[in-house]
C-alpha cells in the first residue's frame, strides 16, 4: 500500500511537464514544512482541474492578487505514485479548496482483496488556486496542436486522422 498525504496549509502547489510536447509525464506537487508531495497524472487531469478550479473560483467572491509564487517543479523529482481520480471541494469556514487526489490502483489477477487506493488532500488557498489555473493553462498551451477534425494532437508531421479515412492531417 502506497502512503497517503494531508497538507493541510501547503506553502507550494503546482503542475509541471517534463519532456518534449508528445512525450512529456505530468505532475502534480505540494510542499508543506518543507516536505514535498509529488504525485504522477495525465494531461487530462491537468486540464480538467484547471478548468474546474476556475469555474470554482468564477462562483467564489474575487480574490485579492497575491504575488504569485514560482511555479517551477521542485526538486527532487520523484513521484510518490500515480493519480486516478481528482476531487475538488471547497470549506466555506476555512475559505479553503480541498483537492483529493486518489491513487491509480490496478487490480491483481487472483488477487483475493484490491488493494487500498492512497490518497492526498491539498488543502489549498484561492489565490493559490488562481495561479494553479495560469500554470495548468500554460502546460496545456505548450503541448503539441490539435486536429481540427478529430481533436487529437497532432505531431509535427501531421498524424493519421481516424475522419479524413486515414489520411495523414498536417
Amino acid at each position: 500500500m502506497s502512503a497517503s498525504f494531508d497538507l493541510t496549509a501547503p506553502d507550494h502547489f503546482t503542475a509541471g511537464a517534463v519532456g518534449s510536447p508528445g512525450q512529456r509525464a505530468f505532475y502534480l506537487q505540494g510542499r508543506e514544512s518543507g516536505a514535498v508531495v509529488t504525485l504522477k497524472l495525465e494531461k487530462e487531469h491537468v486540464r480538467a482541474l484547471g478548468e474546474y478550479l476556475a469555474g470554482l473560483l468564477a462562483k467564489l467572491p474575487a480574490v485579492e492578487a497575491e504575488a504569485s509564487p514560482d511555479p517551477a517543479l521542485l526538486e527532487p523529482l520523484e513521484a510518490a505514485w500515480a493519480v486516478g481520480s481528482l476531487a475538488v471541494g471547497y470549506d466555506e469556514q476555512s475559505d479553503r479548496i480541498t483537492i483529493v487526489a486518489t491513487e491509480a490502483v490496478e487490480e491483481e489477477e487472483g488477487a483475493e482483496e484490491r488493494a487500498e487506493a492512497a490518497t492526498a488532500r491539498f488543502r489549498i488557498r484561492r489565490p493559490q488556486a488562481v495561479a494553479f489555473v495560469e500554470r495548468a493553462r500554460a502546460l496545456i498551451q505548450a503541448g503539441r496542436p490539435v486536429c481540427p477534425m478529430c481533436s487529437q494532437p497532432k505531431d509535427p508531421a501531421g498524424h493519421v486522422c481516424p475522419r479524413a479515412n486515414g489520411h495523414v492531417v498536417r
